[in-house]
């Protein structure tokens, strides 16, 4: 090292800045060895309700995480419950989240409230929340974990069958018999819901009594979907499985398991299947040899997943065809059981699917510094996923600025600044091998240094990071006031958590500073009505 660099104004710290280890006041230890400024409850209970807790972070495992969530979600309840579960809905029916679980969870914590009105609040909400069989089955495993199953709680469970159309219901009951340890026969025999229809009452003593002879018939006779589902069990081959699958509209959970390895019946369920399956199903239909290069069923399934306005209206979450794009691209499963060749032209389709996901946003025209933590708790499994890290779905977020944006620069971040040159052209497999190089310690006050040193003048700088800020010599909150007293005092700083956990790196009490979670739509629009006011 040259004394030129030892002592350049460059690579110097502020006399009075102090190192990430020790606390600046109002701060609390974070879980890497740093500090953070604690979130309030709310803030943590939008957290969870976004990204969850399932995997856990690089520093805390899924059972904590859910654990301080779950204290956090209680003293929301216990100060305002009703406020809860109305934003529970709020974030469950919007879509903000990949996954329904947290919403589930903190409703199944209302139930059980101390306060009468947050209960009765939480048990109407069941049908708003638990939209699928499998939501109403998730619900019953987390709800018995906090109380009884009381006269409430069977009435509202009465009221999201009663609620129904039948012929919904029955779809439900062919997708999502069981789940979890339960069915809907055991939720069926706990609610006893009554009901006229004959129909209902035909298809509510087949779910109670699936081995009844006579309960079976009637609901054959009442229902096409479920005559289907038992053609299909019948069927003495895979082409009368397909024509099964045809005449009734079948769903891949109606399908014996046996006949999932035929190219017919895939073709098949590949005519009326939503979106939603289309794009979890994309390794099958190419390991089955439906979805190969320059077949009609690549020409269609591009073509469906051009379609952003039927992606939006199937509620597909853009982390979904993240998750997608990265384990198609890679030609196997997350368990590694189920192997093929990716279509070309389906990749490209997967990662046009993502921008236009977000295309909806509107451009600021601000001058943004984007910076992606590349550190090495950034490698833990993000949303639950095996398959997808919390630094590539960052790492993805960071390019949604650069279609959106004109004037933004990016920066991947561990203990040093790591520049790179990114073009609204590059595909995101592309993007993410760019940042999957690092993996070093953690230090947040590094894009906000970068552009200090650069004296670059930035409307916003916007951090993307787990907030476990540990190895830096200067706390973020120092470098970004330096940054504004010396470059430009009404910069905002924007930092979006890729993690469920209990802090943030910038202050609640910053009227310039934001601090946001998610990978979805409404994060981009959230940052740009701010960056532009």
């Amino acid at each position: 090292m040259t004394y030129r660099k030892l002592f350049s104004s460059r690579h110097a710290v502020p006399q009075n800045a102090a190192a990430q280890s020790e606390p600046l006041p109002g701060q609390v230890p974070n879980n890497a060895g740093g500090h953070w400024y604690a979130l309030d409850d709310w803030a943590r209970l939008d957290r969870f309700l976004v990204l969850g807790s399932e995997g856990g972070t690089y520093y805390v495992g899924e059972r904590q995480l859910t654990a301080d969530n779950a204290h956090a979600v209680a003293r929301c309840l216990s100060a305002d419950g009703r406020r809860v579960v109305a934003r529970a809905i709020e974030i469950s029916e919007a879509g903000r989240a990949p996954k329904n679980d947290p919403a589930l969870f903190v409703l199944a914590m209302a139930t059980a409230a101390a306060d009468e009105a947050t209960r009765r609040a939480a048990l109407a909400a069941l049908p708003r929340v638990a939209r699928t069989g499998t939501h109403l089955l998730s619900f019953a495993d987390m709800v018995e974990g906090f109380r009884g199953w009381g006269r409430g709680l069977r009435r509202a469970v009465a009221g999201w069958f009663i609620g129904q159309d039948a012929d919904r219901i029955a779809l439900q009951a062919v997708k999502y018999m069981n789940r979890g340890g339960w069915s809907l026969r055991d939720l069926l025999r706990l609610a006893h819901p009554l009901t006229d229809d004959v129909r209902m009452k035909a298809l509510f003593d087949w779910i109670a009594h699936p081995g009844s002879a006579d309960a079976v018939a009637a609901a054959r006779t009442a229902f096409p979907l479920v005559e289907g589902m038992f053609a299909a069990r019948e069927a003495d081959g895979p082409a009368a499985v397909a024509a099964a699958i045809r005449a009734h509209r079948l769903p891949r959970e109606a399908v014996p398991t046996e006949r999932l390895s035929a190219p017919e019946v895939w073709e098949a369920l590949l005519e009326s299947m939503p979106a939603t399956a289309l794009i979890r199903n994309l390794g099958k239909l190419s390991q089955v040899g439906l979805l190969s290069i320059g077949s009609d069923v690549a020409d269609r399934v591009v073509r469906r997943l051009s379609d952003g306005e039927a992606l939006t209206r199937a509620r597909v979450h853009p982390v979904q065809i993240l998750l997608a794009l990265k384990t198609y691209a890679q030609g196997r499963g997350e368990r590694g059981k189920l192997q093929w060749t990716p279509v070309p032209a389906v990749v490209d389709a997967l990662d046009e699917a993502f921008y236009r996901a977000f295309a909806t946003v509107a451009p600021t025209g601000k001058r943004l510094l984007v910076g992606v933590d590349v550190s090495g708790s950034m490698n833990s499994p993000c949303i639950g996923s095996a398959v997808l890290h919390a630094y590539e779905a960052a790492a993805a977020m960071a390019m949604t600025f650069v279609h959106s944006e004109r004037h933004v620069e990016v920066v991947g971040f561990d203990t040093e600044i790591h520049t790179v040159a990114l073009s609204a052209r590059q595909r995101l497999d592309d993007v993410v091998r760019t940042f999957k190089q690092w993996s070093g310690g953690t230090d947040t006050a590094l894009p906000i240094q970068h552009a200090l040193r650069a004296r670059r003048e930035f409307d916003a700088i916007v951090v993307l990071t787990d907030n476990e800020t540990w190895a830096g010599k200067q706390h973020p909150v120092q470098a970004l006031r330096q940054y504004r007293e010396t470059v430009n005092p009404a910069a905002k700083a924007v930092v979006l958590a890729t993690a469920a956990n209990t802090g943030s790196v910038v202050p609640d009490g910053d009227p310039l500073s934001l601090g946001c979670a998610g990978f979805d739509a409404a994060v981009p629009q959230v940052v740009a009505e701010f960056v532009g006011r």
